[in-house]
């Protein structure tokens, strides 16, 4: 799977008009069948109020300086939410190339508000859904990062190659498509990183669920969310968690999971962090 800006945003564009129907946009029937779905280039620049031809050299990547205003219109008749958008105009407006990305380094504060929150699972992620440090309750719920080589701290790579991940997640499912979706938000911020280009091909090459996933050219940033867990040791719980991300560094997050107060969940959360206290004796459930 190539990373390259160009080829990268005439798939997210093509992605983008096969989901729209052309009747509920009010564009006239065909009397013949269409070849794939959705829109095509002519009725997709018709709509944005832009030529033909200068939507198709949008798509095909033949420049990428366009102005402001086209891209709008674009995102506009394409129907992109705010996230989409800003994807569009991370592929689409000129850059500069920084070069190889540098090792990521946890401030000092960052790491204190960590320790803060010891009674729920927290982790911090960085570029590449690496995970860059977490909690004792983190490593019980997820699985034991510390045992893992440093280039194997990887969400991404756990929840696509990860036997036990798979087990994990009662809709394991959706929790790949998330994942995918996150790592393609990010990684457009790095397409000319060789470290993403690598995970990425490792794992399409691996995985064809997450072939699958990837080429669906879906955009989603981890802010708040839950999911349910069958956790080997307490069971079944459903957990939510908050993203708190730092304003000067994009590419790194805190991730504290919270449960509900009286819950069964809460319950095994509290067995778990018994069995983390003391892990030779597993808790009585």
């Amino acid at each position: 799977m190539t990373l390259e800006r160009r080829t990268e945003l005439g798939e997210f564009l093509r992605s983008r008009r096969a989901r729209l129907s052309p009747d509920e946009l009010g564009l006239p029937r065909d009397r013949g069948q269409r070849r794939v779905p959705g829109l095509r280039r002519e009725e997709l620049a018709r709509l944005a109020g832009v030529s033909v031809d200068h939507y198709v050299r949008l798509e095909q990547g033949r420049s990428l300086h366009f102005s402001a205003a086209v891209l709008d219109a674009v995102a506009r008749a394409l129907r992109l939410d705010p996230l989409e958008r800003d994807h569009l105009y991370r592929l689409a407006r000129p850059h500069t190339d920084p070069g190889p990305a540098r090792p990521e380094r946890v401030r000092p504060g960052l790491l204190r508000l960590l320790a803060s929150v010891p009674d729920v699972p927290a982790y911090i992620i960085g570029r590449d859904t690496d995970v860059l440090a977490w909690n004792d309750l983190a490593a019980a719920l997820l699985t034991d990062f510390g045992a893992l080589d440093p280039g194997q701290r990887n969400l991404a790579r756990l929840i696509v190659l990860d036997e036990g991940m798979r087990t994990l997640y009662a809709d394991w499912p959706a929790k790949l498509r998330d994942v995918t979706s996150y790592l393609r938000f990010g990684g457009a911020r790095h397409l000319d990183d060789p470290k993403t280009r690598a995970l990425v091909d490792e794992l399409c090459t691996a995985s064809p669920d997450f072939r699958a996933a990837w080429t669906a050219h879906d955009i989603k940033d981890k802010t708040h969310g839950g999911y349910a867990y069958r956790h080997p040791i307490v069971g079944e719980l459903e957990l939510g968690y908050e993203t708190l991300r730092l304003p000067d560094d994009p590419d790194q997050a805190l991730v504290v999971h919270t449960v509900e107060d009286g819950s069964p969940s809460q319950t095994a959360l509290r067995l778990l962090a018994a069995w983390v206290i003391e892990p030779a004796r597993p808790p009585a459930r």
